[in-house]
């Protein structure tokens, strides 16, 4: 990404967004324009950082004209804009709708229409195979990415997606939960003993965006490989870290919960491209015309299966440990028992 070139962050304010500001200000880039509906949060973030290439612009993804106005003059677009939790959108699927969905659909729109080179969305493993709001209206997400990307052919634009399963200690996840419930002498509350996700660090989902920017062909769906753990062992693993005796207590799968994740489906299976530590889903690019594009027979059916967070790399409770020791919010709960 070049120094003097404008990037733009929707959403810009959460875990994402705020890692990728720490990133891209060491690297010098021109300007990072933060787009978000939340006053409070650009506000604090303003101090925080004190940056002059840092700009900030109050607005919402489901207003187009809201939209335009932050990528005038942009370069690239990373979309992390969404409604995530899984048990709100399945209360409120319709608001889901207009964020993920129709959301999605006008910063690309927006994008193509003031010639931003490269845009990059971000979709979740519940896309694959969904059964809750939040995952269906990310599936619909990224279909609208492959078909706007469909009609792009002679302009200088690349759409594309990445998809990864769950960021360890982002907002609103599992691991703050815990670190909270110690904090307070409560039980840990976990939804099904052998629920599996898959564990991603934030440093590790910028990566993966980065990578689709820069290797990306309109369309492309790309995903990053990551070990997986039971939530059970995750609970264990944070209280042996913090020498905590919290009991354990299960309360239930919640509204819209799968027992294990799906990053990429049997079918995207037969055509995804192994690149060691990502898969690259290209795009089906054919028209309506299928005769023309008939092979008769495919040897790869049946030979291949999903990528799951049940048959993907099952740490222990001690792999788990190492994990979460890189973890800032883990540093600093130790720091805060006593145990640095």
């Amino acid at each position: 990404m070049l120094k003097d070139s404008v990037l733009v962050i929707t959403g810009g304010t959460g875990s994402f967004g705020n890692a990728v500001l720490k990133k891209y200000i060491k690297a010098g880039i021109g300007e990072i324009r933060i787009f978000s509906r939340d006053e409070k949060k650009q506000d604090d973030m303003r101090h925080y950082y004190q940056n002059d290439r840092v700009r900030y612009y109050i607005g919402d993804v489901r207003d187009l004209e809201s939209v335009r106005s932050v990528m005038v003059g942009a370069d690239y677009v990373f979309h992390a804009a969404a409604l995530k939790q899984v048990p709100s959108c399945e209360f409120y699927p319709i608001e889901a709708v207009k964020t993920n969905v129709l959301g999605a659909n006008n910063v690309l729109t927006a994008a193509t229409d003031a010639g931003v080179k490269r845009v990059v969305i971000l979709s979740t493993d519940k896309a694959v195979y969904p059964i809750n709001a939040m995952g269906m209206s990310k599936a619909l997400m990224e279909k609208v990415m492959v078909a706007k990307s469909r009609v792009l052919d002679g302009i200088k634009q690349v759409q594309c997606a990445t998809r990864y399963g769950n960021v360890m200690a982002s907002r609103g996840s599992v691991i703050p939960l815990f670190l909270e419930q110690i904090s307070a002498g409560k039980p840990l509350t976990i939804t099904d003993p052998k629920m599996t996700r898959f564990l991603l660090s934030l440093d590790e989902a910028v990566e993966l965006v980065e990578y689709a920017f820069e290797h990306a062909k309109n369309g492309d769906i790309f995903v990053k490989k990551a070990p997986a753990s039971t939530i059970y062992n995750l609970a264990i693993a944070v209280k042996e870290i913090l020498h905590a005796n919290n009991e354990i207590v299960v309360i239930g799968t919640r509204h819209g919960e799968k027992l294990y994740e799906t990053l990429v489906n049997r079918e995207e299976m037969l055509k995804a491209h192994d690149l060691g530590d990502y898969y690259q889903i290209p795009a089906d690019n054919r028209d309506l015309n299928y005769d023309k594009y008939f092979i008769a027979g495919d040897e790869k059916i049946g030979q291949t299966d999903e990528y799951t967070s049940h048959n993907t790399q099952r740490l222990d409770i001690e792999g788990i440990k190492k994990l979460l020791l890189r973890l800032d919010c883990i540093q600093e709960a130790m720091h805060a028992r006593g145990l640095r």
